[in-house]
């Protein structure tokens, strides 16, 4: 039987109500029995919020003592600088000093940095120009940053290394703001792959009211893709953020206190974009609206490309920011074009005379030299003795006045010639009279356009225009052993006038110019650096060797006859040049080039060899193997010469 099957109840059993169950009320007795329950109450209160507060604590040492990321993450243990000491510590400022009581409190540089970038572009940067600034810099990154790199780093309170970088150029400025504000008059947002140039920032910006809301940087309006996309009206723009922006100091305190409402109300993903935006609500200062901002803000399109190749550029000489340098060691290589000429473990091939400062003091050196020069006249005494012969310095030359006619000559073959300069150079006594322009006279002559060209861009902003080159439609040029080296050109330039009404003229202009040649050194060479030890003559000079000593104007004879040399030592001779000649037709070019070759080496007794070897002549040219062959017949007229005649190829 199963115990759980309900059953009906026997007959005759009547089925009642349950009983209701009894419930017992207990009340406490006495007057003291409410202060208990209150003591009770209270006690409970106090427990619960003892735990509450020694869980924050607790809390709060796992999160610094484990979960930091500078002490988990890092190479090293870097502190995070939250007290102002602190703050003044890592950038070397001395609390003390501020606009009114340092001259060198000028500008305070923001280099926005991620992580990766720490130990290579930060460190290039602050190794350069970074302290050479008249202020200060540091370099802003992400919370999570680590570097072993000596540089003054500032890691933002809960800013990544995403990008686009909004949050930490907000941020970034408003540190600015908290903790620097009272001490520099200019703040400037920059990147890590901006050069800078301390001196002609420090010119411009003391140029500048800086009492006055400044937003100072290249506008921009975006691209044509993206106009009509940014959320800026048609007089609105921004500063582009690449070649860095400048902000005075009543511009961000204006704009700091508003911070994080513009980083609530975002219109773009671009971060110049959104700091303009701020700018101009908050502070009521739209960015410069300058036709020059694009040479002084410099920002070069060719991408990483940028700045590898040739330095001598009309805006790496004219500008005060170049961007961008993508790799950092050509940062190191744009230091030392315009800060000096030393070579350095960056820039080992840098040569002498490359340095824009070197040639900026020479240039003072020569304009104090015709002042003093000057004065001296002017006073009725002679002028000074400048030169040092004991030390081999002569600089007393330098003292000329610029003038048209710095000499006259007394003879007829002492008059200069004059060369003749168009897409091909035509001079006079040459043994090519047409050739392609050197190397050397080519950067010669670009030097002295730039040159030209920033002399009559000088007043350029008074004059509301700028004046571009195009390019040298022909010229003159000549040059003086001892005094200077002359031009005359005649340049196709672009007349743009951006004041009044706008217009772009091409128009030419003549141009008289003199460059002065620099201090002559003289020195001593010992003799023994040109001296080597005989060798015996190599295999190719054993198979093919003619060694020409004579003019060739007619190969068939030779009508002169070559001094022989006073005899070295038997061990030791001077170094021998050989030359190593193709030739396949082409008879005048040959002879043009003995004869070239008779007055520059043969009649100079130089210790030279010459190797013809001959090819096949073109279809429809002389043989010239066999005036080349006429040479060995001619050993008797040079006795000295060892001629075996030439290679033949065919």
């Amino acid at each position: 039987m199963n115990p759980y099957q309900y059953r009906a109840p026997p007959v005759g059993i009547e089925l009642g109500p349950r009983p209701v169950k009894m419930r017992l009320t207990v009340r406490p007795l006495g007057v003291s029995s409410g202060s208990h329950a209150r003591q009770g109450a209270l006690g409970q209160v106090l427990g619960v919020s003892l735990g509450v507060v020694l869980g924050v604590i607790v809390t709060s040492l796992i999160k610094h003592l484990i979960l930091k990321p500078h002490l988990c993450l890092s190479k090293r243990s870097i502190p995070v600088y939250d007290d102002m000491n602190d703050v003044f510590r890592i950038i070397g400022l001395d609390k003390s000093k501020n606009i009114q009581n340092s001259a060198k409190n000028l500008v305070f540089v923001g280099v926005m940095t991620a992580n990766k970038y720490l130990d290579n572009r930060a460190k290039a940067v602050y190794e350069t120009w970074g302290k050479q600034l008249p202020g200060k810099i540091a370099f802003f990154s992400s919370e999570t940053s680590t570097t072993d790199a000596d540089i003054p780093l500032i890691r933002l309170s809960g800013v990544d290394d995403s990008y686009p970088p909004q949050k930490k150029s907000f941020m970034m400025l408003k540190y600015m703001a908290e903790h620097f504000a009272d001490h520099f008059e200019y703040f400037m947002r920059s990147d890590d792959d901006v050069y800078v140039r301390p001196d002609r920032l420090e010119l411009f910006l003391r140029s500048i009211n800086s009492t006055h809301p400044q937003f100072i940087g290249q506008a921009g309006k975006g691209t044509q893709d993206e106009i009509g996309l940014l959320s800026l009206k048609t007089d609105e723009n921004f500063c582009m953020g690449g070649p860095g922006v400048i902000l005075s100091r009543a511009t961000l305190m204006r704009v700091a206190p508003h911070i994080r409402d513009c980083l609530k109300n975002l219109r773009s993903t671009h971060e110049d974009v959104e700091v303009g935006r701020c700018v101009r609500e908050y502070a009521n200062v739209p960015c410069t609206w300058s036709y020059e901002m694009q040479s002084i803000l410099y920002h070069n399109s060719s991408g990483p490309e940028a700045f590898t190749g040739p330095l001598k550029q009309r805006e790496v000489h004219r500008a005060i920011t170049l961007h961008p340098v993508k790799n950092h060691t050509h940062l190191y290589r744009l230091h030392a074009y315009v800060q000096a000429s030393r070579p350095t473990r960056h820039t080992p091939t840098m040569e002498k005379g490359d340095g824009l400062a070197i040639r900026a003091a020479e240039g003072e050196v020569v304009r104090l030299i015709r002042e003093l020069d000057r004065t001296s006249q002017e006073a009725g005494q002679g002028a000074p003795r400048l030169d040092q012969p004991a030390t081999g310095t002569f600089i007393s030359h330098l003292g000329l006045d610029v003038s048209l006619q710095k000499w006259k000559a007394g003879l007829e073959e002492e008059v200069l010639p004059w060369d003749f300069v168009s897409r091909a150079a035509f001079q006079l006594g040459a043994a090519n009279p047409r050739h392609k322009i050197t190397s050397g006279a080519r950067e010669g002559l670009t030097d002295v356009v730039r040159d030209f060209m920033d002399m009559i861009n000088r007043v350029s902003k008074e004059r509301g225009r700028v004046i571009d080159f195009k390019e040298v439609l022909y010229g003159y040029t000549r040059w003086h052993p001892t005094l200077a080296i002359e031009y005359v050109l005649d340049m196709l330039l672009l007349y743009k006038k951006y004041r009044g009404k706008k217009m772009t003229v091409p128009v030419r202009r003549h141009a008289y110019m003199q460059v002065p040649l620099g201090p002559l050194y003289v020195r001593e060479v010992e003799q023994d650096n040109l001296l080597e030890t005989s060798s015996p003559t190599s295999g190719i000079q054993e198979l093919v060797q003619v060694v020409v000593k004579g003019s060739l104007k007619d190969l068939s004879k030779l009508s002169y006859k070559v001094p022989s040399a006073e005899p070295f030592p038997m061990s030791q001779k001077l170094k021998k040049i050989h030359f190593i000649l193709p030739l396949a037709g082409r008879l005048k070019t040959f002879q043009r080039f003995m004869d070239n070759f008779k007055s520059t080496c043969l009649e100079r007794e130089e210790n030279v060899a010459l190797v013809v070897v001959c090819f096949p002549p073109p279809p429809g040219q002389e043989d010239t193997k066999e005036h080349v062959e006429a040479l060995c017949q001619l050993h008797p007229r040079l006795p000295e010469a060892d001629m075996d005649g030439p290679a033949s190829v065919f």
